[in-house]
């Protein structure tokens, strides 16, 4: 982390890049592939950090896509304590759900996340967080979560989250919104 913090001191160090580091550590067993491999990966991810400015459009593409796929939804955040805003998944975007999962899952995220590009779209990792949000969708509305109530409820999901089930959930989001597309 130091070497990284000292050869883009433009950067510096933020908060959670040990959390990205770590799982490429563990990995991959080699310091110096590590790092190669952590550079290439802050090429992506350093917009989402503070300074990078990216996370207001992540909060705005999830608006869009709930309004959208599920606007049932969207009307019970508005009316129980707007939190439209989607502030909640501020971690998720940071860290690319590293928090979120469980560690032995974050690997078959990340390549997912990361092979989605290629494949479908590169804002997967949206998909994946309204996926999230779908998943518990019943609780949400059932429960008449506000805000408060919806934070503290991720916040203790951390860990628990069926990632194969999350990540087919958005694999049928990002098709509903092509099939969208395809038939206006």
């Amino acid at each position: 982390m130091c070497t990284y913090v000292w050869d883009h001191l433009d950067v510096g160090y933020v908060q959670g890049m040990c959390d990205l580091l770590a799982p490429l550590l563990v990995i991959l067993q080699d310091e110096a592939i590590a790092y190669s491999c952590f550079c290439e990966l802050m090429k992506r991810m350093t917009s989402n950090f503070p300074h990078g400015g990216v996370m207001d459009v992540h909060f705005a593409n999830m608006r869009s896509l709930i309004q959208i796929l599920d606007c049932e939804l969207f009307e019970h955040m508005h009316l129980h304590g707007d939190y439209t805003h989607f502030y909640f998944c501020y971690r998720w975007f940071l860290l690319d759900f590293k928090r979120e999962l469980a560690y032995e899952d974050i690997f078959t995220v990340w390549e997912t996340i990361w092979s989605a590009k290629n494949v479908s779209t590169v804002n997967f990792g949206l998909f994946i967080a309204l996926a999230l949000v779908e998943f518990y969708r019943e609780i949400i509305i059932d429960n008449n979560m506000d805000f408060t109530d919806i934070i503290k409820f991720f916040n203790e999901m951390a860990e628990r989250h069926d990632a194969k089930r999350v990540l087919h959930i958005g694999r049928e989001l990002v098709l509903r919104l092509q099939n969208l597309i395809d038939n206006k």
